[in-house]
């Protein structure tokens, strides 16, 4: 077993040397960021082709993390926060990429790409990835974007696995990314954001203590405050009416009510 899984990863690190593909057009019907070098239009494609997600469990957690983080940095005007977008980290070579579930950069403002050319962002690679596993990953494949990620820049890589309810993490000393050896109780150095599992379902927890919320969770708790919020105004409204009702009363019987602490 650690001889395939060392010539997985070799296979991997092989894989990160491919060389640029050039063309002078996009696929019809396809977006892409075009760039001139060398006397070449070289086209960087916006979408690989791939799902989001390949169930609903992986897309409702990608969804909560990318939201979650968008929301705890909504008022930063340097943090950039996107979801399966491509990042090109190499200018010239267009079959360098891969799309984070999650990645969030520091030092660069918000606002939509249609992928993240590393070379017009200030050369600022993503600190912090996410990625929520699917049956259909494998071995290979997530070996390879591990390497990705250590070679091109990556600060903290988590990775999680609704299925088996695993949650591991990685962070960069020098050169390399490491291992974390305990996920639990974690706090993300960059974002501030506490890991847990609760089963095996995943928790991030912001600096306030606040959960992340799943939308529906979100839309529920809005309809529960909206609900109160509209109690509390009938509540106050009937109570006015009671006084409004007791002064009149009052004035029949001659007597005015105490206004403002001062009888008349």
């Amino acid at each position: 077993m650690q001889t395939q899984a060392e010539d997985t990863l070799t296979r991997a690190r092989r894989d990160l040397t491919a060389t640029a593909s050039f063309t002078t057009a996009p696929p019809p019907g396809e977006r892409a960021a075009v760039d001139a070098a060398n006397g070449h239009q070289i086209v960087y494609p916006e979408s690989d082709g791939k799902p989001m997600a390949d169930n609903t469990r992986q897309f409702r957690y990608i969804v909560m993390i990318q939201g979650g983080i968008a929301a705890l940095f909504a008022s930063r005007d340097d943090v950039f926060v996107a979801g399966d977008l491509l990042w090109y980290p190499v200018e010239g070579n267009n079959r360098l990429r891969v799309a984070p579930d999650t990645m969030v950069v520091f030092g660069r403002p918000p606002g939509d790409r249609g992928a993240y050319l590393q070379w017009r962002e200030d050369g600022i690679p993503p600190q912090v990835v996410f990625e929520v596993m699917s049956p259909g990953n494998t071995f290979s494949e997530m070996a390879r974007k591990l390497r990705f990620y250590e070679r091109y820049g990556v600060e903290e890589y988590y990775l999680y696995d609704p299925d088996r309810g695993e949650l591991n993490g990685w962070l960069r000393h020098g050169e390399n990314l490491e291992e974390i050896d305990e996920m639990i109780g974690w706090i993300s150095p960059r974002l501030k954001v506490r890991f847990d599992l609760e089963g095996a379902d995943l928790a991030l927890y912001g600096p306030d203590e606040k959960r992340f919320a799943f939308y529906v969770e979100l839309e529920q708790r809005s309809r529960i405050a909206e609900a109160q919020a509209s109690f509390a105004v009938e509540r106050a409204e009937a109570a006015e009416a009671r006084i409004a009702r007791l002064e009149a009363q009052l004035r029949a019987q001659g007597i005015e009510p105490i206004n403002g602490g001062e009888s008349a």
